[in-house]
């Protein structure tokens, strides 16, 4: 196995709308900040691998409109994923880990605002059984809530406390859409939206974007005085059938975490990609997260959601941490699909 690593993270200051700019206008920027930061140009990458959706963008083959934004010329070598940027990233490790390529571009972006986000997201669900009845993903989410509830599992005070947290560590977040929260008390007294999630319980419909840069071996330490070293991934997926499957419970997860690797040493920091409250106590109980683990420091999906970009942005925030010294050891979840179908696990851990 190779040792590779992230290098660099960009991203933008995530928004609800984003009017002015479009998706290439929008994610340019970063994907230039990503590789000014460590004095690279696109030539100097092996392998760009992009993240997104071709419902949100409303036409076919989106991302190729997006390759304006890196510069194609010198011709490149080329991949795309349509899920999350998260997925993106794994395609480029498994290339790096091929030998294929030593180093790579990955990025994921959305622009959620100009749909009716919930229902584009229906698109997601199985196309004979789910999809025709067209469930958005709120009501979706809320089922799931009301079996943790009536399990046990959670209370709608753990969920508004989950919340608190989680927008209060967003005020130290520059890129975070919502900052800030009421107390619990005061969020439980909000209507709800698809009982028995209230406002606070749900993501924000978010603009953004995110890139990352990954590099093997030498060329890591050379572009990174402390690179964070991805030294476990993988990725599973649970029933695509809801009504097959234990909504209190994610084991694709635990599957996942258990192939990275996670229970190999101590977790100091975990950024999980929970788009709804009650998902952080499932993330959590599969992962068997400690009580002493920082879960979440940049607000999480609560914080600033743009789809195709929320998991990547958990793996670009625990390197960030890594990077800076600030932890040597942690783990980054991304999920796509609804209900935390499709989960993707990471250990990242810098140089001692």
């Amino acid at each position: 196995m190779r040792d590779v690593a992230i290098v660099s993270v960009a991203q933008t200051d995530h928004v609800r709308a984003e009017p002015r700019r479009n998706e290439v206008e929008m994610v340019q920027p970063v994907i230039q900040a990503a590789l000014e930061r460590i004095g690279a140009q696109i030539s100097d990458i092996g392998f760009t691998c992009s993240g997104s959706s071709d419902y949100l963008a409303g036409q076919a083959f989106s991302f190729v409109m997006t390759l304006d934004a890196v510069g194609a010329w010198p011709p490149i070598a080329e991949s795309h994923v349509e899920m999350d940027g998260a997925w993106a990233l794994y395609e480029a490790w498994v290339k790096i880990q091929a030998r294929q390529a030593d180093t790579a571009l990955v990025y994921g972006y959305s622009k959620s605002s100009p749909g009716d986000l919930p229902r584009v997201l229906t698109r997601q669900l199985d196309p004979y059984y789910y999809a025709p009845l067209w469930p958005d993903s709120v009501a979706m989410a809320a089922l799931q809530a009301r079996a943790m509830l009536d399990s046990g599992a959670i209370t709608e005070t753990e969920m508004a406390e989950i919340a608190h947290r989680s927008r209060t560590a967003a005020e130290s977040n520059p890129h975070a859409q919502l900052k800030g929260s009421p107390p619990p008390e005061e969020l439980l007294a909000g209507d709800y939206v698809a009982e028995p999630l209230r406002r606070h319980d749900c993501p924000p419909i978010t603009d953004g974007g995110v890139a990352v840069v990954l590099a093997a071996g030498d060329r890591a330490r050379q572009w990174a005085d402390r690179p964070a070293w991805i030294t476990g991934i993988d990725h599973r997926v649970d029933s695509h059938n809801f009504g097959a499957r234990d909504l209190t419970r994610a084991p694709s997860v635990a599957i996942a975490a258990r192939n990275a690797g996670v229970g190999y040493g101590a977790v100091e920091v975990a950024e999980l990609c929970a788009p709804f409250t009650h998902q952080e106590k499932i993330l959590r109980t599969e992962l068997s997260l400690d009580d002493d683990v920082v879960v979440n420091p940049s607000g999480g999906a609560l914080a600033a959601n743009p789809i195709m970009g929320a998991g990547l942005i958990r793996l670009g925030e625990v390197a960030q941490r890594i990077m800076s010294g600030e932890v040597r050891r942690g783990l980054a979840h991304a999920t796509s699909g609804q209900l935390l179908q499709q989960n993707l696990v990471a250990v990242l851990e810098g140089d001692s």
